[in-house]
């Protein structure tokens, strides 16, 4: 049992609730104080997240830790404090304009079974700001901005969480007896949790509409919308889930594959800046990844910024690296130190670029590229005649070849690891066989 286990979780130096009279938010608040009772739940291991609105008031009257933000967005931070500590219970307490607002957090945590529940206070209308009509607002309601009656279909709240694999799902009202009972198997259901709680507005929604208990359930029967428990599944919540991945040694093993430690030395002592100018197709990107990798083995610190359209096989294709000594804090390339222009399309689109270039740069230019408005020095790519026939489909891997001889930035055999660390098997063999190639003819 807990430490700390309080006679109750309302804060009652707050009291009285600050809703009108006759408003079904203090029933809900009292039904989930009783279920937190009957848990035996230490007040510092409960979160609730509260949203816009009405129910916005909620988070002073417990004892619990409580974090209030922005409207519809209540489900998306309760997710990411679960993420980070998921020891906590965290609850939710969120309008049906809030659902309405934040639909797509809402339908997301229930497709990824975040371990959050949420409870909806849902009296179909926008309460707080004058009794607008919301996503649940039944057809033909008189609202403040329906004053015909509304059009719109309503949400169902509940079915939308069923439909997108929420583990736990209920309807029910701020009257049923056993609510407590209800959002206590919600808190205790591994995986995400919603309670669909239809209440009654009585300042706007019920004055407008002659809308009781008796309607509102009259209303529950008619669009045969069931209350109870609707579904629970056994499927584990994400973060169950998610831990058991880490735990399981084959994907322990993947992770630090991809761990980049120092193997290599680099007398590099001031950043350098790369940019590789090519065309779609031409794995211009791929080299760039490369080239930093192979930077980042060799205890260097590197950036890689990638633009290209988003048409596939045809356009531009252009690479950014920066590798320093220091940490890159900036990423952006107003004047390169290399540039290596490998087809026409990668040359058009950097020419601001190279027109920045001073004699104190280098522009290595392919074949028929060497036209340049740039005050930069001028080198054509020249290849070792023994891979001659590999140059049009390996141009860029082997540019990055050449870079590496030429500059001297780290040593070859980094970029033969870079290979085999971050590229695909059948990829490696062939880059491997190209660069091996190349040093034996260079």
């Amino acid at each position: 049992m807990p430490e700390i286990v309080p006679e109750t979780y309302i804060a009652e130096q707050n009291l009285p609730y600050d809703f009108c009279p006759g408003c079904s938010h203090g029933q809900i608040l009292g039904a989930l104080n009783k279920s937190l009772l009957q848990q035996q739940l230490d007040p510092s291991e409960v979160v609730i997240v509260t949203d816009i609105g009405c129910v916005g008031l909620s988070d002073k009257y417990f004892v619990t830790h409580a974090f209030h933000g922005l409207h519809g967005r209540s489900i998306t931070y309760a997710s990411g404090i679960k993420m980070q500590n998921p020891n906590l219970k965290v609850v939710v307490l969120i309008g049906d304009g809030g659902c309405g607002i934040g639909g797509h957090h809402l339908l997301n945590a229930a497709r990824t079974n975040t371990d959050v529940t949420v409870l909806v206070f849902n009296n179909f209308n926008f309460g707080m700001t004058g009794g607008q009509h919301s996503v649940t607002t039944p057809l033909n309601s008189i609202t403040a901005t329906t004053a015909l009656g509304s059009s719109d279909a309503p949400m169902d709240i509940a079915g939308t969480a069923q439909v997108n694999g929420g583990g736990f799902v209920a309807r029910a009202t701020a009257f049923d007896k056993d609510l407590p009972d209800v959002i206590t198997k919600a808190m205790k259901h591994d995986g995400f949790a919603l309670l669909d709680i239809w209440e009654l507005c009585t300042a706007y929604y019920v004055a407008r509409n002659d809308f009781g208990r008796k309607e509102m359930l009259g209303y529950m029967d008619s669009m045969q919308m069931k209350s109870g428990i609707l579904q629970e599944t056994k499927r584990p919540g994400f973060q169950t889930r998610y831990k058991a991945l880490k735990q399981q040694s084959k994907n322990q093993d993947k992770l630090k594959s991809l761990l980049l430690e120092t193997k290599y030395a680099s007398t590099l002592d001031k950043p350098i800046s790369i940019v590789l100018a090519g065309a779609a197709g031409q794995k211009v990107v791929s080299a760039g990844n490369l080239l930093a990798t192979a930077a980042t083995l060799s205890g260097l610190w590197a950036s890689i910024r990638a633009d290209f359209p988003i048409t596939i096989q045809t356009g531009f294709s252009v690479a950014e690296i920066i590798i320093s000594p220091e940490p890159v804090l900036y990423s952006g390339i107003i004047k390169p130190d290399i540039a290596a222009l490998i087809a026409a399309e990668g040359k058009t689109k950097i020419t601001r670029l190279t027109k920045e270039m001073d004699q104190a740069d280098t522009i290595y230019f392919a074949a028929g590229l060497g036209e340049v408005d740039s005050g930069a020095k001028k080198i054509p790519l020249l290849f070792p005649e023994g891979i001659v026939k590999s140059i049009k489909k390996n141009i860029s891997i082997l540019t990055a070849a050449m870079l590496v001889q030429e500059l001297d930035i780290f040593p070859f055999k980094a970029l033969r690891e870079a290979v085999r660390k971050i590229q695909k098997t059948k990829v490696a063999e062939i880059n491997l066989e190209i660069l091996a190639n190349f040093e034996e003819n260079k």
